[in-house]
């Protein structure tokens, strides 16, 4: 991890990116981070809409969204795919929270999950799968690198608990 890495009690870094989704959080097709303090916000990056394993963590943010709102917990998943490819994943599978598109990659690398990978042997950048959870306040209380998309989103729900937010 270098020194610039983003580390849990820091400030999340703000943001402002084109969305789909649900209406009382995306306002004018966009959602601006700073708009959301005063809620607890689960910001999930995911590597691309409609393949095999964002599809399970993004259908496990789903199902467990009615606990989350009951919590008063704001979901974002986020990627480089466009609003339009977010358009379609969220209405093939259902998706009731925000999806925000990051084409030009800015708010990945702010967060530092914007990183070499492999794949067959081929080095390529992409969006590590990656969870930070937000408090009110806008400060980072938890953060999941490298996340396995089973069951995250019951693991996020119980640090939600853990930390009483």
């Amino acid at each position: 991890m270098s020194d610039t890495a983003i580390q849990e009690q820091q400030l999340a870094p703000d943001f402002t990116l084109p969305a789909v989704g649900d209406e009382s959080v995306v306002r004018g097709g966009q959602v601006h981070l700073d708009d959301l303090k005063g809620k607890i916000v689960v910001l999930y990056f995911y590597p691309k809409d409609d393949t095999p394993g964002c599809t399970v963590e993004a259908c496990s943010f789903r199902d467990a969204n009615h606990l989350m709102q009951q919590r008063g917990v704001v979901v974002l998943g986020i990627s480089k795919d466009s609003v339009k490819s977010h358009q379609k994943f969220a209405e093939k599978f259902g998706l009731p929270f925000p999806l925000l598109s990051d084409t030009e990659t800015q708010v990945a690398q702010s967060y530092d999950v914007y990183k070499e990978k492999s794949m067959y042997g081929k080095k390529y950048m992409g969006v590590e799968r990656a969870t930070f959870l937000i408090d009110k306040e806008g400060v980072i209380r938890k953060i999941w690198p490298k996340v396995k998309p089973d069951n995250h989103a019951n693991e996020v729900l119980e640090a939600v608990e853990a930390l009483q937010l």
